[in-house]
Parts: C-alpha cells; sequence; structure tokens
C-alpha cells in the first residue's frame, strides 16, 4: 500500500467520521460541563434529526442541506421540549437517575423515528456518487461539505461562548455553578440555551452522517460510544477538545480495519475510552474528571 493509497481509503474517509463525531462530542461535552451528567440519548436525537431533514428532503424535494436548518430547530425544540418535561423535575435528585432517565428517552425516540419512517435503510439522494481526484487525492463533494460544516459550527459556537453575554454565562455555570447562580445569571436560560445547541448539534452530525452513509434506525446508537470516547479523549467541558478528540477517533477507527476485522471498528473507540480514563481522566486539553 503506497501513501496516496492510506490517505484516500483511511485518512480521508477517518476525517469524515471524525468531523461528525466531532459534531455530537461537542454537545455531550456541553451537557456534562453544564448540566453534569452523561446523556445517553444523544445518539438517537442525532437519529431523529437525520430521519426530520429526509421527511423534508422528501416532502420538498430539496438537497440535505437545505433541509439541514429545519432539522437542527426541530430536533432543537424536541431537546428543549425533552428536558422541560423528563429531566427538569429530575434537577435536584442523583445524577445517575438522570442518566438511567436518558437511555429510557433515547428508546423513546427510537421507538418513534422506527414507528413513523421503519426500520429500513433510507438515503437522501440515490445512485453512486464518485469522487473527484485533486492531486491524486479523491474526495467527494459531500465529504468536503462535512468537514467545512463542523469547522464553521464550531467556530461560530466558540464565538458565541467567548463573545457573547448567554455564551459567558454558559462558561460560568460550566466553570462554578453555585458561584454563577449567586451572581445573578439565569439557570433556567442556560439549561434551555445548552439544550438548543445540543441539539442543533445532534441533527448536523445526524444529517451529515446520512449524506455520507445511509439513513437507519439504529445510526445514532451506533455512534453513541464513539462520540463520548472522543469527548473524554479531548477533555470533557472543552469544545475544542471534543473537535480534537472526534478527529483521532474517527481516524484511529479506520485505521484499525488494517489489522482487525471492520466489524471491530467500536472496539476502537473503546478501547480509547477506557485507556484515556485509566491513564488521564481530563483528557489531551485537561477538561473536567468524569
Amino acid at each position: 500500500m503506497d501513501f496516496l493509497e492510506l490517505v484516500n481509503f483511511y485518512i480521508i474517509p477517518g476525517l469524515v467520521i471524525g468531523s461528525i463525531y466531532a459534531l455530537g462530542a461537542v454537545g455531550i461535552t456541553l451537557v456534562f460541563a453544564i448540566l453534569r451528567y452523561a446523556h445517553l440519548a444523544h445518539g438517537d436525537l442525532a437519529t431523529l434529526g437525520a430521519f426530520l431533514a429526509l421527511a423534508v428532503v422528501t416532502g420538498f424535494g430539496i438537497s440535505p442541506l437545505a433541509a439541514l436548518p429545519i432539522a437542527i430547530l426541530g430536533t432543537a425544540a424536541v431537546a428543549v421540549g425533552i428536558d422541560k418535561v423528563f429531566y427538569e423535575h429530575l434537577r435536584e435528585r442523583p445524577k445517575i437517575v438522570t442518566v438511567m432517565a436518558s437511555l429510557g428517552i433515547a428508546l423513546m425516540v427510537r421507538a418513534v423515528v422506527q414507528v413513523i419512517w421503519g426500520v429500513d435503510s433510507e438515503s437522501y439522494v440515490k445512485g453512486i456518487v464518485r469522487p473527484d481526484v485533486y492531486f491524486g487525492l479523491r474526495i467527494r463533494d459531500r465529504e468536503i461539505y462535512t468537514v467545512i460544516a463542523m469547522i464553521a459550527l464550531v467556530g461560530v459556537l466558540q464565538v458565541f461562548l467567548t463573545q457573547s453575554k448567554w455564551g459567558k454565562a454558559m462558561r460560568a455555570m460550566s466553570d462554578n455553578p453555585n458561584l454563577a447562580l449567586l451572581s445573578g445569571i439565569d439557570n433556567k436560560k442556560v439549561v434551555m440555551l445548552t439544550w438548543i445547541i445540543a441539539g442543533g448539534l445532534c441533527a448536523a452530525a445526524g444529517v451529515f452522517l446520512g449524506i455520507n452513509t445511509e439513513l437507519k434506525s439504529m445510526m445514532g446508537w451506533n455512534m453513541l460510544l464513539p462520540m463520548f470516547a472522543a469527548a473524554i479523549l479531548g477533555g470533557v467541558g472543552r469544545v475544542e477538545g471534543a473537535v480534537l478528540g472526534g478527529l483521532i477517533v474517527g481516524v484511529a477507527e479506520e485505521l484499525s480495519v488494517l489489522v482487525l476485522p471492520s466489524e471491530y471498528k467500536a472496539a476502537t473507540a473503546f478501547a480509547i475510552l477506557l485507556f484515556m480514563l485509566l491513564v488521564r481522566p481530563t483528557g489531551l486539553l485537561r477538561g473536567k474528571v468524569l
């Protein structure tokens, strides 16, 4: 195998799937940093976002990229609604109760998707998309869009968190919740913003996964472990860490097929997750300890 084959068949696909993991991992890291629990329904919210985009694509005949904003808004609204109905009254309970509740929400969301859209595989666009060749690199347009969209969405989020009033409030809640509340920050608005952002990023991750592969009712559940591995690898609570972790996990999964059957890709993410928890629980960029 020469260098170009390695890049074309392993590195580029790894960066693309890693960008998708990064989008989901950023939402996971925000939820944990501000609400202090692991949200197990994250993957199934991504599935819901992907299928909402499919409904728009089939209903109006537009491209999945044009349907993306609608999927983001719809999934964000669902995420806020789930928090209001199921999580809000559990705020004062032990966090493990909310974690278990989120597992039940995951099953509920997946069941809704299966009832409405069925269990068969779907796709946004029929047919085979051939890659273009740039200096020997075989890259599809959708792969370029995925990476650029990830960079753009995370860049906008970083500007929001560092420059806006409510972004700074979210960071304050992440650093010291009690002090933030004493300083007059509206906890309910911060929580709502957190779910809007996390839900929107879930939808983006699901849509881009559907664009690059296909849509299945289990697609979000299957990428839940890699997203958590990415968040922990980069450092929980660090947005840039989630991006770095997502890219590393994506490339590691693709490279793993050189020595392992492709069915064991998920084992790579699991191994990374265990290794980081044992060796460096704060992650590469020194985030919060789980």
